[in-house]
């Protein structure tokens, strides 16, 4: 029999669609939301994770800008909360699958960049990515057999996510503006949960897997992908530089991630365009 899957962060992009998909397979499921289980609280998981369990931890301070300019909660959510998460499987014989981010990458290459690998030297940029690279190691250190999760650019198309604001400014403008110096694997959600759930099932999966969709986009390549898919012109989609919208944090010039270790044991992910693809059709 499936084991339990526990999710914190149930309320969260991820949480949400992944607590969805488990409820439409029938599987045996506790879905936390932060109030249900506040991760900064190291007494937390304590009566709410049993032995057997398999963790999904999608519990994470994901607003990147916010970050940069809270860098305790920052620390306290993606570094101490996860460390929190691994203690609590520890003591109670549950498995951890922990989400983290392609932004613990540079994005500086000697060379022409190329995806990421799960071995390849981090070197966040951002408060965001140096707290989430943290979150990883005290995972690893409290609880080794854990399983690491980056991931990168996730989507679900409705919302305030990249591609929701893409179709939201279709609607509004004549043309929009976006950067074509910054390259990454836009991942839809869907696609990820179903990763996730592989991952889960599997008994012995690696330490460090990259899960997104395959292939490398900029910001502006996938805005002119959107509009395309929805029928609008992707001609009113302008390129322009990351200078033109500077952000409190800085973002990796180029994190698009190698698939590789991950697509080797389990069905190998599909491209960002197939992804694409699928989220639109989804949306109706």
């Amino acid at each position: 029999m499936p084991a339990r899957i526990v999710i914190t962060g149930a309320g969260g992009q991820v949480g949400r669609f992944l607590g969805g998909e488990l409820t439409a397979q029938g599987r045996d499921l506790l879905a936390c939301t932060s109030s249900q289980w506040d991760i900064t609280d190291p007494a937390a998981g304590a009566a709410i994770v049993a032995p057997g369990d398999v963790v999904i931890n999608c519990a994470a301070l994901t607003a990147v800008d916010v970050a940069q300019t809270d860098e305790a909660r920052a620390y306290a959510v993606n570094a101490a909360g996860a460390a929190n998460v691994a203690r609590a499987c520890a003591a109670n014989g549950a498995r951890l699958i922990h989400i983290s981010t392609d932004y613990v990458f540079s994005g500086e290459f000697d060379g022409a960049p190329r995806p990421y690998e799960v071995d390849d030297p981090v070197g966040p940029r951002s408060v965001y990515g140096a707290s989430k690279l943290a979150g990883e190691r005290q995972v690893q250190d409290v609880l080794p057999e854990a399983t690491v999760v980056r991931t990168a650019w996730v989507y679900t198309g409705a919302g305030g996510d990249f591609v929701g604001t893409m179709r939201r400014l279709e609607c509004e403008r004549d043309h929009v503006d976006v950067v074509a110096d910054q390259t990454g694997s836009p991942t839809y959600v869907g696609d990820l949960a179903r990763a996730l759930l592989l991952i889960a099932d599997d008994p012995a999966p690696a330490s460090v897997l990259h899960v997104a969709n395959t292939g490398a986009a900029s910001r502006y390549e996938l805005a002119r992908a959107v509009f395309a898919g929805i029928g609008a012109d992707p001609q009113r989609v302008r390129p322009v530089g990351t200078d033109r919208h500077p952000r409190p944090a800085p973002r990796p010039v180029y994190s698009a991630l190698s698939t590789a270790r991950y697509d080797a044991d389990h069905s190998p992910m599909r491209s960002w365009q197939d992804g694409l693809d699928a989220a639109l059709a989804a949306l109706g």
